[in-house]
């Protein structure tokens, strides 16, 4: 593994430039989330530091996100690499509901971009994905089944789709904090939002820009209509949304 230099790893603890050197490793060697790292004999050979320097850094990268470690097994890439469950704070804010309407803002303004976009770059494998999804995200939701887990990967692989790195990591991170912050109960899919769904994919199968952007317009159009309907029943103050 190539090593560069500087003024600082002379006072920087072991531990650290090791962790530094170990997220190197990971990007030289595009290692994919689930991916195994070598094992800690081998890391002390590739880092050049002692065992305790190695199994703190690996520590502190799992601590990170960066590194799982399964017992017996060995250490392993996360499966959200780097993405903790709140990097925004957003546990800090008070008026919950106020947030949520915020972030689903953020949405309106982005996903039907990311739609339009994944529509002009989506692998067949992408389709078929979506496919599956979207077909599971109908059958849980009629089956009267909480929908949360397979919605945020549907549109989760939505932005993978646009081809967008930025977006694949930020949007994720959006999403998944409304769902830390909402009821599910008071946010079930109706039939017209899994038609909705649909649209979406299929706009997309068909490399339809335009009908991908308007189909999740519409979709936000619904989360919004949801929101605004708790509001009021809660008695907030303020729903005004775009």
């Amino acid at each position: 593994m190539e090593r560069t230099y500087n003024i600082e790893d002379s006072i920087r603890p072991l531990a650290d430039q090791a962790a530094d050197k170990i997220i190197q490793y990971i990007i030289d060697k595009d290692l994919q989330a689930g991916d195994r790292l070598p094992n800690e004999y081998e890391l002390i050979e590739l880092l050049h530091v002692g065992r305790s320097s190695v199994r703190e850094a690996i520590k502190a990268l799992a601590s990170r996100n960066i590194l799982e470690v399964r017992r017996g097994s060995g250490t392993y890439v996360c499966e959200r690499c780097g993405v903790v469950e709140d990097p925004l704070g957003f546990m800090f804010v008070r008026d919950k509901l106020k947030l949520t309407q915020d972030l689903f803002e953020v949405r309106y303004i982005l996903e039907p971009e990311i739609a339009a976009m994944a529509a002009n770059r989506a692998t067949q494998e992408d389709i078929e994905e979506l496919e599956v999804l979207c077909a599971e995200m109908e059958r849980q939701v009629r089956a009267g089944e909480l929908h949360e887990a397979v919605d945020f990967e549907f549109h989760a692989r939505i932005a993978k789709s646009s081809g967008n790195l930025a977006l694949r990591n930020l949007l994720p991170i959006i999403n998944q904090s409304i769902h830390l912050h909402i009821d599910p109960e008071n946010f079930k899919l109706k039939d017209e939002t899994i038609e909705v769904h649909w649209e979406i994919t299929n706009a997309i199968k068909c490399h339809d820009a335009v009908g991908a952007r308007d189909a999740m317009i519409v979709h936000m159009i619904y989360n919004r209509r949801n929101i605004k309907a708790k509001m009021r029943e809660t008695g907030h103050k303020n729903v005004s949304l775009l």
